[in-house]
């Protein structure tokens, strides 16, 4: 990102010296190949025209007045129609190093989002039962996120969405009322879509416990609203309690319950009927979703007088934006893509424009054990738990896995190689580079050696001249543009990606240079101060996703 701003900025004083404009459409970018050099731009064949002469003149007269005068730029080569090719000097990438050990924790903070309030919604799972792995990989999304987002700038505010109402809480207390039924002997069997996990015997019992038998001797209604009330209420403090040690917070715990109960689910239908975006057909009324370009208008409240959660929906999204946020992410699973459209339609139809409202899908995990699948289902209570995969791999291990594809890709997550401590484990293999790195400085502590405060790092700084350090040199440099565009993309596996490229270099690099065995001290130090660079893009990014940086492993 520095090279590209400080290029920028030099080809805009050139082309101001020849009496010229850079318009738009002038790209600056990494050539494919290496070979091409550093950076390379169509400005020559843009100002053609401008110029009134043909590009290579124009790229000629450019490369004339840059290279010269700035000796941060080592080599300009005009190629083709007239691209031109820039190759920086070592001089420049070495002082990079000065940027990350002066920024440290702050290197690669950027302000791209100008203090802008955006609301993250994530994980938002139903309160019928634990945490289970895939509600693991949107919560290590969304946090992982929401520090990127902050990290570039945005004002940010987390939110969890309690589902307390509808037709699931009540499949919940009627599962729980027949376990406290059973537990007192009587005969009665559980519907075939009720909740059949062992957690549900554990909350009746917890019921029969505090209630004893009293709960036979009322309505059933009555019984099964205090079943519901006390599991949603315990299942909803195990995944608090989850979501805390997976590292993972909220500010806000928004209930559905209490939106409806308030009356904004029906004010919101008023007011979508007052501007004409409702309407009533076959006794049930629907939202004209068609004129916002969904492909079928959606109902809002069905002819049985029941409210669908699409209702409840556009009411929790209107209560978001009058609370003055700029941008709304929703964080889902996969198989609510084809909610994306209808939901598009509500924002403009609450006067947002679509883009205001962004949704990032999550695909489903597959758990594997040695390579084979272990099958899932919440409701017949076969489903690893967020908790029990934690305690079996490790926060770090799972929290980085999540983030080693994009989310709406696939992901195998195999308990057995997550565990490994190879490199063939992605987890291990980045972790290992910090630890590794804080290893040499331990070494090199007891060796005498240490990079003193007085040091001149400058000249220290000359001496990293390799490809292979100028190949490190570069890569950190463009860890501010990693995080860019996991901000702009809502994408934070590009933070997972950077940091497997990084270690890459970095393991590389100790298969081709000693550092404490090197041909002098000042070397030695010199390679000291990258490799303590490294370690700080490397925490960076590890920080980002919520993973931790080892001092040894």
């Amino acid at each position: 990102m520095q090279s590209m701003l400080h290029l920028k900025k030099l080809l805009e004083e050139a082309v101001t010296a020849m009496g010229l404009s850079l318009p738009q459409g002038v790209s600056l970018e990494p050539p494919k190949d290496i070979k091409f050099g550093d950076l390379a731009t169509n400005a020559a064949m843009i100002l053609a025209k401008q110029a009134g002469k043909p590009p290579r003149e124009v790229a000629a007269e450019l490369r004339e007045r840059l290279l010269g005068s700035h000796p941060e730029i080592e080599r300009i080569e005009v190629a083709g129609p007239g691209f031109l090719n820039f190759s920086f000097a070592p001089s420049f990438w070495q002082s990079i190093l000065q940027d990350v050990l002066e920024q440290g924790d702050r290197f690669g903070a950027l302000d791209v989002g100008q203090k802008k309030k955006v609301l993250v919604e994530y994980v938002s799972a139903n309160p019928t039962g634990p945490l289970h792995l895939g509600h693991g990989r949107g919560a290590a999304l969304g946090d992982s996120l929401v520090r990127v987002l902050r990290f570039a700038g945005f004002d940010v505010t987390t939110e969890f969405y309690i589902n307390d109402a509808g037709r699931q809480m009540r499949l919940l207390g009627m599962s729980i009322w027949v376990r406290y039924q059973q537990a007192f002997n009587r005969d009665v069997e559980l519907p075939e879509d009720s909740y059949r996990g062992e957690y549900i015997k554990d909350i009746a019992a917890e019921i029969a416990a505090s209630h004893g038998s009293e709960l036979l001797q009322v309505p059933e209604a009555q019984a099964m609203d205090v079943c519901r009330e006390h599991g949603m209420l315990s299942i909803l403090k195990w995944i608090k309690r989850d979501l805390n040690e997976f590292r993972v917070s909220h500010d806000i715990w928004f209930s559905e319950r209490r939106l409806v109960d308030t009356g904004q689910v029906e004010s919101t239908i008023k007011w979508l009927q007052d501007k004409g975006l409702a309407y009533e057909q076959e006794g049930a009324l629907w939202f004209n979703s068609t004129r916002f370009g969904d492909d079928k208008d959606r109902v809002l409240r069905r002819s049985s007088g029941e409210l669908t959660y699409f209702a409840s929906d556009i009411a929790y999204h209107a209560d978001k934006y009058s609370r003055g946020y700029d941008l709304l992410v929703d964080i889902w699973g996969a198989d609510h893509h084809g909610y994306v459209p209808r939901m598009k339609a509500a924002a403009q139809a609450l006067g947002k424009d679509a883009d205001q409202l962004q949704v990032v899908l999550v695909q489903m995990v597959n758990i594997l054990r040695g390579g084979e699948q272990i099958s899932m289902s919440k409701r017949a209570g076969t489903f690893e738990t967020l908790a029990d995969v934690v305690k079996e791999v490790g926060v770090d291990s799972a929290r980085f896995m999540f983030m080693t594809r994009k989310s709406d890709s696939h992901l195998d997550f195999d308990l057995e190689l997550v565990k490994q401590q190879s490199m063939d484990n992605p987890v291990y293999y980045v972790q290992y580079a910090h630890a590794r790195i804080r290893s040499v400085f331990r070494k090199a502590r007891e060796q005498g050696l240490a990079l003193q405060p007085t040091v001149d790092r400058s000249k220290l700084m000359a001496l990293l001249d390799t490809p292979e350090d100028i190949q490190l040199l570069k890569l950190m440099e463009h860890f501010p543009d990693a995080v860019d565009a996991a901000a702009k993309s809502l994408s934070p596996h590009h933070i997972s990606f950077f940091l497997r490229e990084l270690a890459a270099l970095l393991h590389r690099y100790y298969s081709v240079h000693k550092v404490l065995g090197a041909e002098s001290s000042q070397l030695t130090l010199a390679r000291l101060l990258l490799l303590d660079a490294v370690a700080q893009v490397l925490r960076n990014g590890l920080q980002l996703l919520g993973v931790n940086a080892p001092e040894q492993m």
